[in-house]
């Protein structure tokens, strides 16, 4: 995507926005708005997930089943990888949720505390998710 800058009056210059390189902090906000997305495109499938969970024996059979065999034509590996995107937009949503009220609250952000926190979120979501990932794959 392409703009055009001028440098001075009369000159006029195309700039490339894929040329400018975020800093962290921007990425965490991006990602916190994606994972807020997700979490609501796939309400749906979580409400389905809940309700087939807690009806009845039968249903929960059912519900861990998906896991293994899947739902319908989708393969149980495939419903896995996406209660794990499920795993992760709600970690990375929540901690990117709690940086964000931290700023808001302490009202003086400098520009290394907010790299820091950004670190500290993008770390935490990751770990987290891996460690549950992993539970969730049966390697523990």
């Amino acid at each position: 995507m392409a703009e055009i800058r001028r440098d001075r009056p009369g000159t006029m210059r195309l700039v490339d926005a894929t040329q400018y390189r975020l800093p962290l902090a921007a990425w965490v906000s991006i990602l916190h708005r994606v994972s807020g997305a997700l979490m609501f495109m796939l309400l749906p499938f979580v409400i389905w997930l809940f309700d087939v969970s807690v009806t009845s024996e039968g249903s929960y059979e059912r519900f861990t089943a998906a896991f293994g065999a899947g739902i319908g034509f989708v393969p149980g590996g495939l419903v896995k990888v996406v209660v794990l995107g499920l795993i992760w937009a709600y970690l990375h949503h929540s901690i990117a949720g709690v940086r964000h009220l931290w700023m808001d609250m302490t009202h003086s952000v400098t520009k290394e505390q907010g790299r820091t926190s950004a670190v500290v979120t993008l770390a935490l979501s990751l770990l987290l998710t891996v460690a549950l990932g992993a539970k969730l794959f049966g390697l523990y």
